[in-house]
């Protein structure tokens, strides 16, 4: 509790120390160039650029959701983060979520910088304001404040190195505090919904680890974090950090991430480097350790027909969706369901699909998995009996004439040639600009289109493009397969 009012305390000296000189602006200057990186936009791009020389070839098979990155000043930790922002090289993405703790004020939960450009010596980088806003309209607990984040380096040395390894690109700034389980649990499902917006989304972490204990006791301590960290298990984390076994100045951070990562599951956290300061300044007394790690979803590597849901489950998830339905539209209530079936507590992304003599009344789902199969496929049917924008909601007279379908999806992967798109097998996502939509696999089917007329209706219809974006190199597409059922089989 001592250390809580004493950071509140910071939180009103900093405040006023800021406030004259430091109002809220259009942007935001660099405040810790010179001192933790260099001032000048030659020399600091010079040194990024041998730092990424320095890391050898490394990919990872699949999407990447998220870095975890030192933010030490670069002579002590800029090596290591050049591990992590390697594999940003070739990539893209619209919005880069960053968060990280503050070392000068309390925080109640987190503050999002919601509007504005931040300044490094290689430029400005807009705020990406509608989803910064979005985020902290989520929870009373998340403002959009500045105070916190004038002072504050930890998400400022990220940017230099993403301006080197990105070509364009907007960020949401957060700093979080009181990291809570339930709290970053609750600030990963609104950064979750982001992500699964349409947008291409990165999340940067910045924390560094243990602070000043001897190099030995320092190794073993950040080794028994990162050990944790891959086996993504938040609770035994916490509580080592709890009773000092383990430590990460940005915990509120590394938690959120966790969270995100399970909302995400499957995926893969894979530890790229780690090292410390005494490994730099050749000092072992009191060091400070850094790493650099990543979470990606790994690209399907599944043979036709594995991971196929049985006819008894698929006979169980019709079920569900059935008195989902009619439970909803009769009662406006929701039953609960005692499902023990492995198959069906897998997280995995779904489609409810409604059909009323043969013509269709509703159709709600999301791509990603996000949680357990048969919770989703309660949600969206009643999302598709009640939340289709295109339709009414269903009535209970109409409850004997609908036919109900399901599609379970397998994880989205990234293509370079529409070719490569199979018309009845796949599904298919496209994204640019800020938009996105998506066609099932059985779209095709049921049109009889080719490729051209199934991609251009995507396109237009689902996306608001123009009919032929899906023609131009920064438009990308993503295939998904599809087992699909329904109730008149």
């Amino acid at each position: 509790m001592k250390q809580k009012y004493l950071l509140i305390l910071a939180t009103a000296i900093t405040f006023l120390a800021c406030y004259t000189n430091y109002l809220p602006a259009e942007t935001r200057p660099p405040q810790v160039a010179g001192a933790f990186y260099p001032a000048s936009q030659a020399e600091l791009s010079q040194m990024i650029d041998g730092f990424l020389e320095q890391v050898p070839e490394q990919k990872i098979a699949g999407k990447l959701i998220a870095l975890i990155v030192p933010h030490a000043g670069y002579q002590y930790s800029g090596q290591v983060a050049a591990y992590a922002y390697k594999l940003l090289q070739g990539r893209r993405f619209d919005t880069v979520i960053l968060i990280g703790p503050s070392h000068h004020a309390y925080i109640n939960v987190a503050s999002v910088w919601c509007d504005g450009d931040w300044e490094t010596p290689l430029g400005k980088v807009p705020v990406d304001t509608a989803m910064a806003k979005a985020i902290a309209g989520e929870n009373e607990l998340f403002s959009c404040s500045v105070e916190a984040h004038w002072p504050e380096h930890s998400l400022e040395v990220q940017l230099p190195f993403l301006q080197k390894t990105l070509k364009s690109f907007k960020i949401v700034p957060i700093l979080v505090s009181e990291p809570t389980l339930k709290n970053c649990r609750s600030l990963a499902g609104a950064i979750v919904r982001q992500m699964n917006s349409g947008k291409r989304v990165l999340l940067v972490i910045s924390t560094d680890m243990s602070h000043y204990f001897p190099y030995a006791k320092a190794s073993e301590m950040d080794h028994t974090a990162l050990a944790v960290l891959a086996k993504q298990d938040a609770k035994t984390l916490d509580a080592l950090m709890a009773k000092g076994a383990c430590e990460f100045c940005g915990s509120g951070a590394v938690l959120t991430a966790l969270a995100v990562a399970d909302l995400l599951a499957p995926v893969k956290i894979s530890v790229l480097k780690y090292a410390n300061s005494g490994d730099v300044t050749g000092d072992r007394d009191r060091v400070v350790g850094y790493s650099a790690t990543a979470i990606y979803q790994e690209e399907p590597t599944t043979k036709k027909g594995q991971n196929m849901l049985s006819k008894t489950q698929q006979k169980e998830l019709l079920k569900i969706a059935r008195q989902t339905v009619e439970s909803y539209v009769q009662t406006g209530t929701v039953p609960e369901f005692k499902v023990t079936d492995k198959g069906l507590l897998e997280k995995r992304g779904v489609f409810v699909t409604l059909h009323e003599n043969g013509e269709l009344r509703g159709c709600i789902g999301y791509i990603m998995p996000i949680e357990a199969l048969y919770l989703a496929v309660s949600k969206m049917a009643v999302e598709a009996a009640t939340g289709d924008p295109r339709f009414s909601p269903v009535k209970p007279a109409e409850l004997p004439q609908l036919e109900i379908e399901i599609s379970v999806l397998s994880v989205p992967v990234s293509i370079n040639n529409p070719e490569e798109i199979v018309m009845g097998t796949h599904g298919v996502i496209v994204r640019k600009g800020g938009r996105g939509g998506v066609f099932l696999p059985q779209v095709a089917t049921e049109t009889g289109w080719t490729r051209e007329q199934f991609l251009d209706e995507l396109c237009s219809q689902k996306a608001g493009l123009p009919a032929d974006a899906w023609k131009n190199k920064d438009c990308e597409l993503y295939t998904f397969s599809a087992q699909v059922f329904g109730e008149k089989e």
